[in-house]
């Protein structure tokens, strides 16, 4: 089973395909029928100001996802009409500068123009060092000075390294708070290196911040096709009975990309592809896979099972792994040609891995005597 592999979920009641009443809808049609159901929740029709204040706004996750993402909501009006977006970073940067870097993966038609010059009416941006409390003092009086700003809920998204949560959060904490308002904090993988280091973030977070304020995110379980693994899998009747070792010889989850580092090698030389991918994106996937039916959709109840499937799986070892670099390839065609150590941010000579793949066992009832689970990561570039 192939991350790789797309396909349209079918619905099958009995074993019989059910007959479809109508054609699909548009996404016209789609985003209609969500913004009744929004439009019915008293806390997104209400007319409190929200501001979603993106750290790392410089940074590669913020211009391929979080900008083009947030475009997106505004675009089809899934987001309160009241919302700004404020960016922080240390790069000296200006909102068109940004809208100029996330413009290549915003998609934005022609007739889309006045709805993103509005979309960018909403955005602004300040510069400053994360471990700098003048600088977060700065960031705090500029969301004052917000239409509404003084009573607006606030959300903080860190699409920050994990070096630097420590001193964002206390800084965020002492001197960014909403006192009126909500508060949230989105944390990004990867959660620190280690189960050391993992463990020490989730301590120091939950002495800044309750538990229900904050959220600790993988984006891409956002895919649409990771999405449809549930449904694939409990909303079909006929996989129910064959999902298991008995019927399935083994499961291959593969994640491939086109491109290289791109720039990013700094940030990946320091962790590396199994902290990097594996570790989250895979290893969620591989769960979804896996775990038995949830009580219900709730996101309580499908982390239970998760973890359920966590603690049946035995320690990986060495031999079970296999890891490897990608090297240019001299008949390819631009980027393809590069290799990893010809990115001018990676160092010079480094071993660290960009591919890799695991062999995993999961020992339960459901699992238990098939091949094995393997993860699969890698750039499709030669390796060496």
């Amino acid at each position: 089973m192939g991350s790789g592999a797309s396909a349209e979920p079918s619905t099958v009641v009995g074993g019989e395909p059910e007959k479809m009443s109508a054609l699909p809808l548009s996404r016209s049609e789609v985003f209609g029928e969500l913004r009744k159901e929004l439009y019915d929740d008293v806390e997104f029709h209400h007319s409190d100001v929200h501001i979603f204040i993106i750290m790392g706004a410089s940074g590669d996750l913020a211009k391929k996802k979080i900008y083009p993402t947030l475009w997106w909501l505004f675009r089809d009006g899934l987001l309160p009409e009241q919302t700004f977006f404020v960016g922080f970073a240390r790069s000296d940067l200006t909102v068109d500068a940004i809208r100029t870097a996330c413009l290549p993966h915003m998609k934005v038609a022609d007739t889309e123009a006045d709805r993103f010059s509005a979309f960018f009416g909403r955005n602004s941006y300040i510069s400053g060092k994360y471990g700098d409390e003048a600088a977060f003092s700065k960031l705090h009086s500029h969301l004052l000075s917000l239409p509404g700003g003084a009573d607006a809920n606030r959300l903080f998204y860190l699409a920050l390294p994990p070096t630097v949560y420590h001193d964002v959060a206390k800084n965020i904490r002492h001197h960014c708070m909403s006192n009126k308002g909500w508060n949230r904090v989105i944390v990004e993988k990867p959660f620190g290196r280690d189960l050391q280091s993992s463990e020490e973030l989730s301590n120091h977070l939950s002495s800044l911040f309750t538990e229900d304020q904050i959220y600790r995110i993988d984006h891409y379980l956002g895919k649409e096709m990771v999405q449809n693994l549930m449904v694939l899998r409990f909303g079909n009747r006929i996989f129910g009975p064959i999902w298991n070792r008995d019927n399935v010889a083994c499961v291959v989850l593969t994640f491939k990309e086109p491109f290289g580092t791109q720039g990013r090698g700094g940030y990946f030389d320091d962790f590396g592809i199994i902290r990097d991918v594996m570790q989250n994106h895979l290893l969620q996937m591989l769960c979804l896979v896996a775990m038995e039916k949830p009580a219900s959709t709730s996101s309580d109840d499908v982390r239970d099972e998760k973890v359920k499937v966590l603690k049946c799986i035995a320690p990986v070892t060495l031999s079970d792994v296999v890891l490897g670099q990608y090297v240019g390839d001299p008949e390819g065609e631009g980027e393809a040609k590069l290799g990893y150590l010809d990115d001018p941010t990676v160092p010079k000579g480094s071993t660290q891995a960009t591919f890799a793949t695991a062999v995993l066992y999961v020992r339960n009832e459901r699992w238990d005597g098939m091949w094995p689970f393997l993860l699969c990561y890698g750039n499709v570039n030669c390796f060496s």
